[in-house]
Protein backbone atom coordinates (compact mmCIF):
# COMPACT_ATOMS: atom_id res chain seq x y z
CA UNK A 1 0.00 0.00 0.00
CA UNK A 2 2.73 2.43 0.94
CA UNK A 3 4.26 1.54 -2.98
CA UNK A 4 1.14 2.62 -4.53
CA UNK A 5 0.63 5.83 -2.55
CA UNK A 6 3.88 6.68 -3.90
CA UNK A 7 3.36 5.61 -7.23
CA UNK A 8 0.16 7.80 -7.16
CA UNK A 9 0.59 10.31 -10.52
CA UNK A 10 0.21 13.98 -10.97
CA UNK A 11 -3.66 13.24 -11.51
CA UNK A 12 -4.11 11.59 -8.25
CA UNK A 13 -2.17 13.73 -6.04
CA UNK A 14 -3.95 16.46 -7.78
CA UNK A 15 -7.22 14.47 -6.95
CA UNK A 16 -6.16 13.81 -3.36
CA UNK A 17 -5.28 17.59 -2.86
CA UNK A 18 -8.76 18.74 -4.27
CA UNK A 19 -10.69 16.66 -2.28
CA UNK A 20 -8.33 17.60 1.11
CA UNK A 21 -9.66 21.19 0.36
CA UNK A 22 -12.74 20.51 -0.62
CA UNK A 23 -13.58 18.64 2.72
CA UNK A 24 -11.92 21.44 4.72
CA UNK A 25 -13.95 24.63 2.81
CA UNK A 26 -17.52 21.76 3.40
CA UNK A 27 -16.05 21.71 7.52
CA UNK A 28 -15.60 25.58 7.35
CA UNK A 29 -18.61 26.61 5.64
CA UNK A 30 -21.14 24.41 6.54
CA UNK A 31 -21.99 23.36 3.14
CA UNK A 32 -22.81 19.17 2.73
CA UNK A 33 -22.64 18.56 -0.88
CA UNK A 34 -18.66 20.20 -0.60
CA UNK A 35 -18.32 17.97 2.06
CA UNK A 36 -19.60 14.93 0.17
CA UNK A 37 -17.29 15.99 -3.04
CA UNK A 38 -14.31 16.42 -0.98
CA UNK A 39 -14.63 12.93 0.21
CA UNK A 40 -15.38 11.73 -3.28
CA UNK A 41 -12.17 13.21 -4.84
CA UNK A 42 -10.09 11.72 -1.66
CA UNK A 43 -11.69 7.82 -1.62
CA UNK A 44 -11.06 7.51 -5.07
CA UNK A 45 -7.26 7.77 -5.38
CA UNK A 46 -7.13 6.04 -2.51
CA UNK A 47 -9.50 3.27 -3.45
CA UNK A 48 -7.69 2.91 -6.68
CA UNK A 49 -4.11 2.70 -4.58
CA UNK A 50 -5.65 0.00 -2.52
CA UNK A 51 -6.71 -1.85 -5.10
CA UNK A 52 -3.81 -1.71 -7.35
CA UNK A 53 -1.60 -2.51 -4.49
CA UNK A 54 -3.61 -5.81 -4.05
CA UNK A 55 -3.27 -6.63 -7.69
CA UNK A 56 -0.72 -9.71 -8.27
CA UNK A 57 0.12 -9.99 -11.76
CA UNK A 58 2.42 -12.93 -12.81
CA UNK A 59 4.21 -12.28 -15.66
CA UNK A 60 7.17 -13.50 -17.40
CA UNK A 61 10.17 -12.22 -19.74
CA UNK A 62 12.22 -13.61 -21.94
CA UNK A 63 14.37 -11.50 -24.15
CA UNK A 64 16.34 -13.02 -27.27
CA UNK A 65 18.89 -11.63 -28.83
CA UNK A 66 20.00 -11.73 -32.62
CA UNK A 67 22.39 -12.28 -33.23
CA UNK A 68 24.15 -12.67 -29.53
CA UNK A 69 27.58 -11.65 -31.06
CA UNK A 70 27.94 -8.83 -34.04
CA UNK A 71 30.86 -6.60 -35.87
CA UNK A 72 31.23 -3.30 -34.85
CA UNK A 73 29.04 -1.18 -36.96
CA UNK A 74 26.44 -4.26 -37.10
CA UNK A 75 22.50 -4.07 -36.06
CA UNK A 76 21.40 -6.90 -33.52
CA UNK A 77 17.74 -7.56 -32.74
CA UNK A 78 16.28 -7.60 -29.52
CA UNK A 79 12.87 -9.45 -28.96
CA UNK A 80 11.32 -9.07 -25.79
CA UNK A 81 9.04 -11.85 -25.63
CA UNK A 82 6.10 -11.11 -22.34
CA UNK A 83 3.90 -13.46 -20.90
CA UNK A 84 0.30 -13.50 -18.54
CA UNK A 85 1.05 -16.16 -16.33
CA UNK A 86 -2.04 -15.04 -13.81
CA UNK A 87 -5.59 -15.37 -14.36
CA UNK A 88 -5.97 -11.27 -14.36
CA UNK A 89 -6.23 -9.40 -17.28
CA UNK A 90 -3.45 -6.90 -17.04
CA UNK A 91 -3.88 -3.16 -18.25
CA UNK A 92 -2.17 -0.89 -19.92
CA UNK A 93 1.46 -1.50 -19.37
CA UNK A 94 4.74 0.57 -20.40
CA UNK A 95 7.99 -1.31 -20.90
CA UNK A 96 10.85 0.29 -20.70
CA UNK A 97 14.33 -1.82 -21.12
CA UNK A 98 17.80 -1.15 -19.77
CA UNK A 99 20.55 -0.56 -22.24
CA UNK A 100 24.76 0.60 -22.09
CA UNK A 101 24.96 4.21 -23.54
CA UNK A 102 26.76 2.84 -26.18
CA UNK A 103 24.12 1.22 -27.42
CA UNK A 104 21.29 4.47 -27.65
CA UNK A 105 18.83 5.57 -25.71
CA UNK A 106 16.46 3.21 -23.67
CA UNK A 107 13.54 1.56 -25.77
CA UNK A 108 10.33 2.01 -24.35
CA UNK A 109 7.11 0.41 -25.42
CA UNK A 110 3.55 0.65 -24.17
CA UNK A 111 1.53 -2.91 -24.87
CA UNK A 112 -2.42 -3.01 -24.31
CA UNK A 113 -4.14 -5.24 -22.01
CA UNK A 114 -2.79 -8.87 -22.18
CA UNK A 115 -5.29 -11.82 -21.54
CA UNK A 116 -4.98 -14.35 -19.51
CA UNK A 117 -2.33 -16.61 -20.78
CA UNK A 118 -1.62 -14.09 -23.45
CA UNK A 119 1.45 -13.30 -24.94
CA UNK A 120 2.87 -9.98 -26.32
CA UNK A 121 6.31 -9.48 -28.75
CA UNK A 122 8.39 -6.13 -28.85
CA UNK A 123 11.36 -5.88 -30.44
CA UNK A 124 14.25 -3.21 -31.33
CA UNK A 125 17.39 -2.42 -32.94
CA UNK A 126 20.71 -1.83 -31.14
CA UNK A 127 24.12 -1.00 -32.95
CA UNK A 128 27.02 -0.21 -31.78
CA UNK A 129 30.27 1.74 -33.37
CA UNK A 130 32.24 0.40 -30.26
CA UNK A 131 33.56 -3.17 -30.01
CA UNK A 132 32.94 -4.55 -25.83
CA UNK A 133 30.54 -6.81 -23.92
CA UNK A 134 27.65 -4.79 -23.17
CA UNK A 135 25.14 -6.08 -20.88
CA UNK A 136 21.31 -5.46 -21.90
CA UNK A 137 18.43 -5.46 -18.63
CA UNK A 138 17.10 -5.68 -16.65
CA UNK A 139 13.38 -4.80 -18.27
CA UNK A 140 11.37 -2.70 -16.04
CA UNK A 141 7.38 -2.82 -16.40
CA UNK A 142 5.25 0.67 -15.28
CA UNK A 143 1.16 0.12 -14.91
CA UNK A 144 -1.51 2.46 -14.54
CA UNK A 145 -5.03 2.30 -13.43
CA UNK A 146 -8.24 2.70 -16.19
CA UNK A 147 -8.02 6.74 -14.14
CA UNK A 148 -4.39 7.15 -14.65
CA UNK A 149 -4.36 7.94 -10.51
CA UNK A 150 -1.42 5.04 -9.44
CA UNK A 151 1.07 3.82 -11.51
CA UNK A 152 3.55 1.49 -10.47
CA UNK A 153 6.99 -0.12 -11.77
CA UNK A 154 8.24 -3.75 -11.66
CA UNK A 155 11.26 -4.92 -12.84
CA UNK A 156 12.93 -8.20 -14.09
CA UNK A 157 15.93 -9.41 -12.80
CA UNK A 158 17.22 -11.17 -15.88
CA UNK A 159 19.65 -9.66 -18.30
CA UNK A 160 21.60 -10.44 -21.30
CA UNK A 161 24.63 -9.90 -22.76
CA UNK A 162 25.46 -8.50 -26.15
CA UNK A 163 29.36 -9.27 -27.75
CA UNK A 164 30.43 -6.72 -29.96
CA UNK A 165 33.43 -8.01 -31.98
CA UNK A 166 36.36 -5.88 -33.81
CA UNK A 167 35.83 -6.46 -37.10
CA UNK A 168 36.85 -9.61 -39.84
CA UNK A 169 38.66 -8.81 -42.82
CA UNK A 170 38.57 -12.12 -45.04
CA UNK A 171 42.75 -12.54 -45.66
CA UNK A 172 43.99 -14.32 -49.33
CA UNK A 173 45.24 -18.25 -48.49
CA UNK A 174 49.02 -18.29 -48.70
CA UNK A 175 51.60 -20.71 -47.99
CA UNK A 176 52.99 -20.25 -44.09
CA UNK A 177 56.42 -21.49 -43.70
CA UNK A 178 57.45 -23.56 -40.61
CA UNK A 179 53.62 -25.25 -39.97
CA UNK A 180 54.98 -28.78 -38.72
CA UNK A 181 53.02 -31.67 -40.17
CA UNK A 182 52.49 -35.22 -39.39
CA UNK A 183 51.79 -38.17 -41.77
CA UNK A 184 48.56 -40.08 -42.15
CA UNK A 185 46.00 -39.12 -44.10
CA UNK A 186 44.46 -36.13 -41.50
CA UNK A 187 45.81 -32.90 -43.12
CA UNK A 188 46.29 -31.04 -40.08
CA UNK A 189 48.77 -33.03 -37.89
CA UNK A 190 51.38 -31.71 -35.78
CA UNK A 191 54.81 -33.52 -34.11
CA UNK A 192 54.42 -34.60 -31.08
CA UNK A 193 57.36 -34.85 -28.39
CA UNK A 194 55.59 -37.35 -26.83
CA UNK A 195 56.94 -40.91 -26.44
CA UNK A 196 56.08 -43.75 -29.09
CA UNK A 197 53.07 -45.02 -26.50
CA UNK A 198 51.59 -41.87 -25.89
CA UNK A 199 51.70 -40.71 -29.27
CA UNK A 200 49.88 -43.83 -31.33
CA UNK A 201 47.33 -45.06 -27.77
CA UNK A 202 44.69 -44.65 -26.92
CA UNK A 203 42.05 -45.96 -24.32
CA UNK A 204 39.70 -48.68 -25.34
CA UNK A 205 36.11 -47.81 -26.80
CA UNK A 206 33.25 -49.95 -26.70
CA UNK A 207 33.49 -51.88 -30.04
CA UNK A 208 36.81 -51.62 -30.89
CA UNK A 209 38.73 -54.45 -32.27
CA UNK A 210 40.67 -56.16 -29.77
CA UNK A 211 43.50 -57.26 -31.87
CA UNK A 212 44.51 -53.42 -31.86
CA UNK A 213 44.71 -53.70 -27.84
CA UNK A 214 48.53 -52.53 -27.09
CA UNK A 215 49.52 -54.78 -23.76
CA UNK A 216 52.73 -53.16 -22.93
CA UNK A 217 50.38 -49.81 -22.74
CA UNK A 218 47.99 -51.54 -21.14
CA UNK A 219 49.97 -53.02 -18.05
CA UNK A 220 51.40 -49.04 -17.66
CA UNK A 221 48.05 -47.27 -17.59
CA UNK A 222 46.11 -49.87 -16.11
CA UNK A 223 43.41 -50.00 -18.55
CA UNK A 224 43.12 -51.18 -21.57
CA UNK A 225 45.13 -49.33 -24.57
CA UNK A 226 44.02 -49.99 -28.04
CA UNK A 227 46.57 -48.47 -31.37
CA UNK A 228 45.31 -45.84 -33.01
CA UNK A 229 44.99 -45.53 -36.65
CA UNK A 230 44.55 -42.03 -37.10
CA UNK A 231 45.70 -39.25 -34.95
CA UNK A 232 43.27 -35.63 -35.15
CA UNK A 233 46.35 -33.58 -34.66
CA UNK A 234 46.35 -29.98 -36.14
CA UNK A 235 48.80 -27.68 -36.83
CA UNK A 236 49.91 -25.23 -34.51
CA UNK A 237 50.41 -21.33 -33.94
CA UNK A 238 50.66 -18.43 -31.73
CA UNK A 239 48.75 -15.54 -32.24
CA UNK A 240 50.78 -12.28 -30.30
CA UNK A 241 49.14 -8.54 -29.75
CA UNK A 242 51.38 -5.87 -28.52
CA UNK A 243 48.88 -4.38 -26.18
CA UNK A 244 50.98 -1.53 -24.73
CA UNK A 245 49.29 1.82 -24.07
CA UNK A 246 52.74 3.19 -25.02
CA UNK A 247 53.20 1.31 -28.29
CA UNK A 248 50.07 2.62 -29.99
CA UNK A 249 48.51 6.12 -31.41
CA UNK A 250 45.45 7.91 -31.35
CA UNK A 251 42.41 6.98 -29.53
CA UNK A 252 38.41 5.57 -30.44
CA UNK A 253 38.15 3.27 -33.24
CA UNK A 254 40.55 4.93 -35.73
CA UNK A 255 43.64 4.15 -32.69
CA UNK A 256 46.51 1.93 -34.06
CA UNK A 257 45.34 -0.56 -31.17
CA UNK A 258 42.17 -0.86 -32.43
CA UNK A 259 43.81 -1.95 -36.13
CA UNK A 260 46.01 -4.07 -34.26
CA UNK A 261 42.84 -5.32 -32.39
CA UNK A 262 41.54 -5.96 -35.92
CA UNK A 263 44.22 -7.23 -37.23
CA UNK A 264 44.63 -9.97 -34.63
CA UNK A 265 40.95 -11.09 -35.50
CA UNK A 266 41.39 -11.66 -38.92
CA UNK A 267 44.54 -13.57 -38.77
CA UNK A 268 42.95 -15.97 -36.05
CA UNK A 269 40.05 -16.52 -37.61
CA UNK A 270 41.73 -17.28 -40.87
CA UNK A 271 44.18 -19.83 -39.41
CA UNK A 272 41.41 -21.38 -37.25
CA UNK A 273 39.27 -22.14 -40.46
CA UNK A 274 42.23 -23.66 -42.00
CA UNK A 275 42.48 -26.31 -39.38
CA UNK A 276 45.05 -24.78 -36.88
CA UNK A 277 45.32 -25.18 -32.85
CA UNK A 278 45.93 -21.85 -31.51
CA UNK A 279 46.91 -19.52 -28.51
CA UNK A 280 46.56 -16.03 -28.00
CA UNK A 281 49.08 -14.01 -25.93
CA UNK A 282 49.10 -10.40 -24.87
CA UNK A 283 52.06 -8.32 -23.74
CA UNK A 284 50.66 -9.21 -19.76
CA UNK A 285 50.76 -12.90 -20.45
CA UNK A 286 47.15 -13.27 -20.73
CA UNK A 287 46.32 -16.65 -22.29
CA UNK A 288 43.36 -18.11 -24.57
CA UNK A 289 43.41 -21.40 -26.42
CA UNK A 290 41.90 -23.48 -28.82
CA UNK A 291 40.91 -25.35 -31.60
CA UNK A 292 39.21 -25.94 -34.91
CA UNK A 293 35.32 -26.61 -35.32
CA UNK A 294 36.90 -30.23 -36.75
CA UNK A 295 39.13 -30.98 -33.92
CA UNK A 296 38.58 -34.38 -31.92
CA UNK A 297 38.84 -32.44 -28.65
CA UNK A 298 38.93 -28.61 -27.71
CA UNK A 299 36.73 -25.60 -27.89
CA UNK A 300 35.96 -23.91 -31.19
CA UNK A 301 38.78 -21.04 -31.63
CA UNK A 302 37.25 -18.66 -33.56
CA UNK A 303 34.84 -17.85 -31.64
CA UNK A 304 36.88 -17.65 -28.14
CA UNK A 305 39.16 -15.24 -29.72
CA UNK A 306 36.61 -13.10 -30.95
CA UNK A 307 34.71 -12.68 -27.90
CA UNK A 308 37.85 -12.15 -25.85
CA UNK A 309 39.31 -9.53 -28.21
CA UNK A 310 36.12 -7.56 -27.94
CA UNK A 311 37.14 -7.25 -24.69
CA UNK A 312 40.57 -6.21 -24.39
CA UNK A 313 42.27 -3.62 -23.52
CA UNK A 314 45.25 -1.11 -23.56
CA UNK A 315 48.27 -2.74 -20.93
CA UNK A 316 50.39 -0.22 -19.06
CA UNK A 317 53.53 -2.50 -19.74
CA UNK A 318 56.76 -1.04 -20.33
CA UNK A 319 58.26 -4.30 -22.52
CA UNK A 320 57.55 -7.54 -23.95
CA UNK A 321 59.65 -10.03 -21.87
CA UNK A 322 56.28 -11.13 -19.66
CA UNK A 323 54.36 -12.15 -23.29
CA UNK A 324 57.69 -13.37 -25.03
CA UNK A 325 57.89 -15.76 -21.95
CA UNK A 326 54.73 -17.18 -22.00
CA UNK A 327 55.04 -17.46 -25.69
CA UNK A 328 58.50 -19.91 -24.88
CA UNK A 329 56.50 -21.86 -21.97
CA UNK A 330 54.26 -23.55 -24.26
CA UNK A 331 56.76 -25.10 -25.78
CA UNK A 332 57.95 -25.56 -29.35
CA UNK A 333 55.36 -23.60 -31.85
CA UNK A 334 54.96 -24.59 -35.38
CA UNK A 335 53.95 -20.78 -36.12
CA UNK A 336 54.12 -17.46 -34.45
CA UNK A 337 52.35 -14.60 -35.48
CA UNK A 338 52.59 -11.07 -33.84
CA UNK A 339 51.12 -7.87 -34.16
CA UNK A 340 53.37 -5.02 -33.01
CA UNK A 341 53.05 -1.43 -32.21
CA UNK A 342 55.78 0.63 -31.98
CA UNK A 343 59.01 -1.25 -30.52
CA UNK A 344 62.08 0.23 -29.48
CA UNK A 345 66.07 -1.52 -29.95
CA UNK A 346 65.28 -3.30 -26.88
CA UNK A 347 61.98 -4.67 -28.30
CA UNK A 348 63.57 -5.82 -31.31
CA UNK A 349 66.51 -7.77 -30.25
CA UNK A 350 63.65 -9.77 -27.63
CA UNK A 351 61.86 -10.40 -31.00
CA UNK A 352 65.38 -11.61 -33.12
CA UNK A 353 65.61 -14.42 -29.87
CA UNK A 354 61.96 -15.03 -30.09
CA UNK A 355 62.86 -16.10 -33.99
CA UNK A 356 64.89 -19.31 -32.78
CA UNK A 357 61.59 -21.15 -30.66
CA UNK A 358 59.49 -21.13 -33.71
CA UNK A 359 59.46 -22.71 -37.01
CA UNK A 360 58.00 -19.61 -38.65
CA UNK A 361 57.53 -15.85 -37.73
CA UNK A 362 55.27 -12.88 -39.02
CA UNK A 363 55.37 -9.84 -37.46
Amino acid sequence: MRAALAGLTTRGRSFLAAGIAACACGLLLGEADLLRVGVFLCALPLATAFVVARTRYRLSCNRRIEPQRVVVGEVAQVVLRLENLSRVPTGVLLLEDRLPYSLGGRPRFVVGRIESRGIREVHYPVRSDVRGRYVIGPLSLRFADLFGLVELTRSFTVTDALVVTPPVVALAPIQLGGDWAGGGDSHARAISTMGDDDVTMREYRHGDDLRRVHWRSTARYGELMVRREEQPWQNRGVLFLDSRAIAHRGDGPGSSFEWAVAATASIGSHLSRAGFGLRFLTDVGHEVSGFAFDAVTGTPFEGLLLDTLAVVEASGGRDLTTGFSSVRRGGGEGLVVAVFGRLSDADLDACARLRHHASACVA
